[in-house]
């Protein structure tokens, strides 16, 4: 892709929707990934009109903000502003709503730049198209967010294979749309750890180790023992950013959980 749509912006400050977009990326990919010469930060860039380093840096301040890089002793870059700790806080306080509002300023910026973007808000189609864009955007925005902080790997067995890992909900949408794109209330899990899960067959403690129903622990096929019951009271490996809430695991614990 060559960057050479829109001309870039040299000592511009930073708006809030630009910020948003960026702050969306920065939950998409690896903190370790971003970087000038990532393709999705190139992207970004030529939407914007800002140089990749401009993104990168930007990427980085968010990191300054983040409590898991700090407990991995990551400081990102400290030359933060304002309106960036401002956006952090307001995506944490509504996922939903800061997730749509980065597509549709996704969209209305590729269509400004003439850069061919799929469109992904029809704003003046009927209810249930724009209900289904809504959760295909939220979809694609939880699992790129959870799959890049738990690296691509099941926090239970530590299975690498995208194709089989799953952005668990802790509190499924159907009981609680509020944390359906927040994610601190998701888990990477194999599809077949996540239907055990879905299920009530295993759980995850407040010290974030696998819990599993006796019935389960006592079973006598092989199979189960060694691809399943071998996890049992395990710590999860748990995520570079966006640690599992405690008090959704609670629920879980409470609501799903069979033990």
């Amino acid at each position: 892709m060559s960057y050479n749509s829109i001309q870039p912006q040299y000592g511009v400050p930073w708006s809030r929707e630009e910020l948003i977009l960026a702050f969306e990326l920065y939950c998409r990919i690896p903190f370790k990934k971003t970087k000038a010469n990532n393709p999705k930060v190139l992207d970004l860039a030529e939407l914007l009109g800002r140089t990749p380093a401009s993104v990168a840096r930007k990427l980085g301040n968010f990191g300054a903000f983040d409590p898991e890089l700090r407990k991995a002793k990551i400081t990102g870059l400290t030359h933060t502003s304002k309106l960036d700790r401002e956006i952090w806080e307001e995506f944490n306080r509504d996922w939903n709503g800061l997730v749509w509002e980065a597509s549709k300023l996704r969209q209305s910026l590729g269509a400004e730049s003439k850069q061919g973007h799929q469109p992904l808000f029809q704003p003046s189609g009927p209810s249930e198209k724009v209900r289904t864009s809504k959760q295909r955007v939220h979809q694609a925005f939880f699992r790129a967010a959870i799959l890049s902080s738990y690296e691509e790997a099941c926090c239970i067995t530590g299975l690498k294979v995208p194709e089989c890992l799953i952005a668990s909900h802790i509190v499924p949408w159907s009981e609680d749309e509020k944390y359906r794109s927040d994610p601190t209330n998701g888990l990477c899990l194999s599809s077949t750890f996540d239907r055990l899960f879905d299920a009530g067959l295993i759980t995850i403690s407040d010290n974030l180790e696998v819990r599993m129903i006796v019935s389960l622990i006592e079973d006598k096929n092989q199979s189960t023992q060694e691809l399943i019951c071998a996890y049992n009271g395990r710590p999860i490996i748990t995520p570079r950013r966006f640690m599992p809430s405690l008090e959704r695991l609670r629920w879980h614990r409470l609501n799903v959980f069979r033990g």
